[in-house]
C-alpha cells in the first residue's frame, strides 16, 4: 500500500533575552526552501528530511514536502516570519487533508515566536485542527528541545537527536519515519509520555562526548525494546524564559502492548531522576578571559590550541560580537591566532568599501549589548581577504550543505586574523575558515565562537581545547539573565528544594 505523507522542516532555537528578533530575512539567509527545491538541496545531506526520504523511498511513500526553514538561533521569531513558514505547512495540510496518511516534521523544540511561548506546540495544535485527532504525526527534535505538554498531546511520535555535537539528524529522521510507517500500516499505536525536570538545562548541556552524560543516552537506547519504541533525553535550553523551560525525557510506547506503558513510565522517571541527581556535576571548566589569554600566550604545542568562546556562541542566540576575549589576545600580543567569527554587518560593509591589502582603522564588534562581552574596539589592521561569504560545508554537521556568512572579510590585526562576517553563525565546519584562505590546522591558536558543535570538526585537528566564559549573552552564569516566565523553583536559580520524577500525561 502506498502512503501519502506531508513532510516539513521548521527549526529555530529562540533566545528570549536577545535584543534582535528573528525575522524572515534570517531564515532566507540560512535556509528557506520550498517543496522540490528543498528536497534537491537537502536530500543527500545530514538532515531530517533526508532521513524521512530514506524511509519513504524504500517503502513507496508519496511525499508532499512543504518547506525547509532554519535560521541561526537569535531572538524571538517575528509573527510575520512564523506565519509565512508555518502557513506553508498548514496550507499543505489543508490542501491535501483528504489524502494524507501521516505527517513527518523536523522541528527544534525551542522555538519561541513573539506571540506564544511554544512555537512547536502552537503549530501542532493548528495541524490537529486541520487533520483531526487520529492522523499520525511524527516529530524529530533537537537534543536541546524544551518539550511542552501540548507537543506531547498533539504528536504521537517524538524522537530527538542523541548526539551533541549534533551529527545524527538524518538518522533521527529515519527513526521517526520508520515509526510513522509502522503506525500508518496499523502495526503499532504509539503514544509519547513526558517527564520534566525543574532545571534550566541538564548539567552538561547534553554533551555526549563525556561519560556522565553519554550514560543517559546509552540507558535510553537500551530501554528501546518491545513496545517501548523510542526514548529521548532532551537537555533543555537556558536561553529561553518560558513555562516549559528545562530538560525532559520522552518515551514513545505502543498502546497495543499491555506492558509497554508501565515500562515507558519507568524509564522516563528513571532518566529524569538521573538528570536531577547529576545537577551539580558539570563537566566544563570555564576559564575567564585572563586565564584563557594566559594559556594562549604560553601555548607551544604541535597543533592548535582551540579556545571555545562559549558565552558568545551564536548557536545559543548570543550576538557573536563580544570583544572581551579579542581585546585580551591583542593586549597580550598573542600571535599566530585566528578569531572567528566576529559578527558585525556594519564593519563587514565598511571593510568591503576597501580593497584587499588596504590598511584600515575600524570600530569592530560590541555593538548589540556591551554589557554582555564588551563594547566596540577601535582597531587598525590589514584586509587579507574579501568574500561574499559563501561556502559548502564538508564536516559531520554541515557536509554538503551550502551556507553563507554574507559579505565577509579577513582582517589581520597584529598577530590575530579576525573573520568579520555579516550573517550570524557559529563555528562548526573547517570550510568556515578554509573558504576564506585560512588553514585552521596551521594556526597556533583558534578562538571559535561555539559551545560544543565546534568539536565535531575542530577537535580532531586540535592539540588542546579549553573553554572560556568571556561574558557573552550565553554565559553559564544564569543569574546574569532575568527569568520572569520560567516556573520556580528552578535549578540553579533556586537550590533548596526537592524533586520527585513523574510523567505526564
Amino acid at each position: 500500500m502506498t502512503f501519502t505523507v506531508l513532510t516539513a522542516e521548521f527549526m529555530h532555537e529562540s533566545n528570549t533575552f536577545s535584543r534582535l528578533p528573528t525575522a524572515l530575512g534570517m531564515f532566507r539567509a540560512d535556509t528557506l526552501l520550498m517543496g522540490d527545491e528543498a528536497i534537491a538541496v537537502r536530500r543527500e545531506a545530514n538532515t531530517e528530511l533526508a532521513g524521512f526520504l530514506d524511509v519513504g523511498r524504500a517503502r513507496g511513500w508519496s511525499v508532499i514536502h512543504a518547506v525547509s526553514a532554519h535560521a541561526t538561533p537569535g531572538g524571538r521569531v517575528t509573527k510575520d516570519a512564523y506565519d509565512h513558514i508555518a502557513g506553508a505547512i498548514l496550507a499543505a495540510a489543508r490542501n491535501n487533508r483528504d489524502r494524507l496518511d501521516g505527517i513527518a516534521l523536523g522541528l527544534h523544540g525551542a522555538m519561541v515566536p513573539d506571540f506564544t511561548d511554544d512555537g512547536e506546540g502552537w503549530l501542532l495544535a493548528r495541524l490537529r485542527e486541520i487533520v483531526g485527532p487520529d492522523l499520525p504525526i511524527a516529530v524529530t527534535l533537537d537534543l536541546h528541545a524544551m518539550v511542552s505538554a501540548d507537543m506531547v498531546r498533539d504528536a504521537q511520535i517524538l524522537v530527538s537527536y542523541r548526539t551533541y555535537p549534533h551529527i545524527d539528524m538524518r538518522e533521527t529522521g529515519a527513526k521517526a519515519a520508520a515509526l510513522l510507517h509502522r503506525t500508518m500500516a496499523g502495526k503499532i499505536a504509539p503514544r509519547t509520555l513526558r517527564a520534566h525536570v525543574p532545571m534550566l538545562d541538564e548539567a552538561n548541556a547534553g554533551r555526549t562526548d563525556i561519560p556522565a552524560t553519554r550514560a543517559l543516552y546509552d540507558r535510553a537506547a537500551a530501554a528501546e525494546t518491545g513496545g517501548v519504541l523510542a526514548v529521548s533525553v532532551n537537555a533543555g535550553f537556558t536561553g529561553a524564559d518560558v513555562a516549559c523551560v528545562g530538560p525532559t525525557v520522552l518515551a514513545v510506547h505502543d498502546r497495543n502492548d499491555p506492558s509497554a506503558e508501565a515500562r515507558a513510565r519507568e524509564v522516563a522517571r528513571d532518566l529524569a531522576a538521573r538528570i536531577w541527581d547529576g545537577r551539580r556535576a558539570g563537566g566544563n571548566v570555564f576559564l575567564d578571559v585572563e586565564q584563557a589569554v594566559a594559556e594562549a600566550v604560553a601555548w607551544n604545542g604541535d597543533g592548535p590550541l582551540v579556545i571555545a568562546d562559549y558565552a558568545d556562541n551564536p548557536g545559543a542566540g548570543a550576538y557573536g560580537d563580544a570583544t572581551a576575549l579579542l581585546e585580551g589576545l591583542l593586549d597580550a600580543g598573542v600571535d599566530g591566532a585566528v578569531f572567528a567569527p566576529m559578527v558585525d554587518a556594519q564593519a563587514a560593509a565598511e571593510l568591503h568599501r576597501h580593497a584587499e591589502g588596504d590598511s584600515v582603522t575600524i570600530d569592530l564588534g560590541g555593538k548589540n549589548d556591551p554589557a554582555f562581552g564588551g563594547g566596540p574596539l577601535r582597531l587598525t589592521g590589514v584586509i587579507e581577504r574579501l568574500s561574499d561569504g559563501a561556502y559548502i560545508g564538508d564536516g559531520p554537521i554541515q557536509g554538503g550543505l551550502p551556507h553563507s556568512f554574507g559579505p565577509t572579510a579577513v582582517l589581520r590585526v597584529d598577530g590575530v586574523r579576525v573573520l568579520v562576517v555579516t550573517e550570524t553563525m557559529q563555528m562548526v565546519d573547517l570550510q568556515q575558515l578554509r573558504a576564506f584562505g585560512i588553514e585552521p590546522a596551521q594556526a597556533r591558536v583558534l578562538v571559535l565562537k561555539s559551545m560544543q558543535h565546534f568539536r565535531a570538526a575542530y577537535q580532531p585537528i586540535a592539540s588542546r581545547v579549553i573553554v572560556c566564559d568571556a561574558g557573552g549573552l550565553a554565559t553559564p552564569q544564569a543569574s546574569r539573565r532575568s527569568y520572569v516566565r520560567a516556573p520556580r523553583p528552578l535549578w540553579p536559580l533556586d537550590r533548596d528544594f526537592d524533586f520527585t520524577a513523574a510523567t505526564d500525561p
